[in-house]
């Protein structure tokens, strides 16, 4: 059995369906009409990864069933984007008859832009030696025809890049460029076509605002980088090594200087900004000397703590973006004693699926 289980014809009645839902569910909250932005109906996903099936001298890709568990044959994936679905034959035709690439190859996951790059990481249930990484070399030769492609190399405490381990996607946001760096096994945007929907809709609704942005969960700068051109300035936090060191790289890609990137969490900065903790990182950012008065939340799917909730009631305007509408709702219920939504929107980054991206507008009562 293959997989191609998507049927594109049912795209917008699904997307409907969504909105639906996501109506109802934002009801009590919202007075305006949902704002919808709909994705591409095929090829929208940029990342993809799949468990990769030794069956005698075959060799093919799989998934599982999420309710079943029971094998899927995967061989095109229309969910990816069409670079993804070039590269999966390409990279196991490569494999098939080289023992030294395909001996305990057990995974394959893929990274792609819009810009045509793509970062390929190989898994194993073995230690890579230097005949992989010499083979890998030739490997990496071969893809080139079809993008700029990057190899990564993992194993058990073990990680070789062949040469980087990130690629660079640039989003046009109202006709100007930014340029991101994507690193393997960091959070990224998955749907890119409805990321720049979700970045566009926050710059317009900050235009007219005033005083410094505070964004929490800023991961690589998604958001802080286009949004920094409607304010003075932007305070920007980041639990993630990786993606604090990325968002700095971006600053510089972009010539962006009126951005603050400051590694803590959203738990740690609302107790420093609470008086009810210390932290020598919001020394060093001068926390006191920003007039924040709009601060946006993407939160992970488990929403903003109490405590988070309290903090960002002290803002003017919140922009929330949610992956998970349940705890979208919670947090809603809490703030509505001092916020009203003004805007709400259900950005479909995952098409054919129950999951749904939502962001409202707050406006302080």
């Amino acid at each position: 059995m293959t997989h191609s289980a998507i049927d594109s014809d049912q795209y917008e009645a699904q997307l409907s369906d969504k909105a639906e839902r996501l109506k109802i569910m934002l009801a009590p909250f919202i007075t305006t009409e949902l704002e919808v932005f709909e994705s591409p109906a095929t090829h929208y996903r940029m990342r993809a990864e799949f468990r990769v099936w030794h069956d005698g001298d075959d060799l093919y890709y799989i998934m599982f069933d999420p309710d079943t568990r029971e094998k899927i044959r995967v061989d095109d994936f229309p969910v990816a984007n069409e670079l993804i679905n070039r590269l999966m034959p390409a990279v196991l035709d490569y494999v098939r008859d080289r023992p030294t690439l395909r001996q305990k190859l057990f995974q394959v996951e893929f990274l792609s832009t819009t810009t045509n790059q793509a970062l390929v990481s190989l898994l194993y249930h073995r230690q890579l030696d230097e005949n992989w990484e010499r083979e890998v070399q030739a490997l990496k030769a071969h893809l080139q025809q079809y993008g700029a492609i990057e190899l990564v190399g993992r194993a058990r405490k073990q990680k070789i890049c062949v040469d980087k381990d990130w690629v660079t996607e640039t989003l046009t946001i109202k006709g100007k460029p930014f340029h991101f760096q994507q690193v393997e096994n960091s959070f990224t945007q998955p749907n890119a076509a409805v990321n720049q929907h979700m970045v566009t809709w926050a710059l317009d609704a900050t235009i007219n605002a005033t005083g410094d942005l505070l964004e929490l969960y800023c991961g690589n700068g998604n958001f802080s980088l286009p949004l920094a051109q409607n304010f003075p300035r932007v305070l920007a936090t980041e639990i993630s090594k990786t993606s604090v060191a990325s968002a700095r790289y971006n600053c510089e890609l972009n010539n962006i200087d009126n951005v603050t990137l400051v590694r803590m969490s959203a738990e740690d900065f609302s107790a420093v900004m609470a008086g009810e903790k210390e932290s020598r990182r919001a020394n060093e950012a001068n926390l006191t000397d920003f007039d924040c008065r709009t601060v946006l939340v993407d939160p992970p799917r488990a929403g903003l703590d109490d405590d988070t909730v309290e903090l960002v009631r002290n803002y003017d305007t919140i922009i929330y973006v949610s992956c998970n509408p349940t705890t979208l709702v919670e947090n809603l219920t809490a703030l509505a004693n001092t916020h009203e939504v003004e805007r709400a929107a259900l950005f479909d980054q995952f098409p054919y699926t129950d999951h749904m991206e939502a962001g409202v507008v707050l406006k302080r009562k």
